[in-house]
């Protein structure tokens, strides 16, 4: 499925319109539902292998990020044969008692990955967590970067976004469908 095919069916799939409260506190009238894709195991297959051209070449670990980037980052490593680590918002007081679960991250490069990146609030905080825990950060990749500045505040914190789609091209395919 090409890009454009991708964009398509995300837009389709995911896009829904009304008044959505966003985790950075943000008001929206568009909201881009994550699961509907991540649901969808031939679409997310699909934005995997794309998002595979994505990772940077020196990448050692892929870190998903609770909850959404949980389903995109395994999805991801099956195609780039990576291992994954799982990023939890806060460590759990029982059990392991760990942050990340799954594979070790001190003295590795690891890529973030989210679903959905919009104010980059959450993946800067997850970086931090994970640079204490001793992993070399510099990247983050996403599925939808909603362009409202994001990019930006992971810059700031030293983090380059990679993003498959953007925000323009689900809204270029939703004006101009069989583009």
């Amino acid at each position: 499925m090409n890009l454009d095919e991708l964009a398509r069916q995300v837009h389709a799939t995911s896009r829904l319109t009304g008044r959505f409260v966003l985790r950075s506190g943000r008001v929206a009238d568009e909201y881009f539902d994550k699961y509907q894709f991540e649901a969808d195991p031939v679409l997310l297959d699909a934005l995997a292998a794309r998002m595979a051209a994505l990772v940077p070449s020196d990448t050692q670990v892929l870190a998903g990020l609770e909850m959404g980037g949980i389903a995109v980052v395994t999805a991801l490593g099956r195609h780039t044969g990576l291992p994954c680590a799982f990023v939890r918002k806060a460590a759990k007081p029982y059990g392991t008692a760990r942050l990340a679960e799954g594979a070790d991250v001190a003295g590795r490069r690891v890529l973030v990955v989210e679903d959905v990146v919009t104010s980059g609030g959450q993946v800067v905080i997850s970086a931090g967590e994970l640079r204490r825990l001793g992993a070399r950060v510099d990247a983050a990749l996403c599925v939808i970067d909603r362009q409202e500045g994001g990019a930006a505040v992971l810059a700031a914190a030293g983090i380059s976004l990679r993003a498959l789609l953007t925000r323009a091209d689900l809204t270029a395919h939703a004006e101009h469908p069989t583009a």
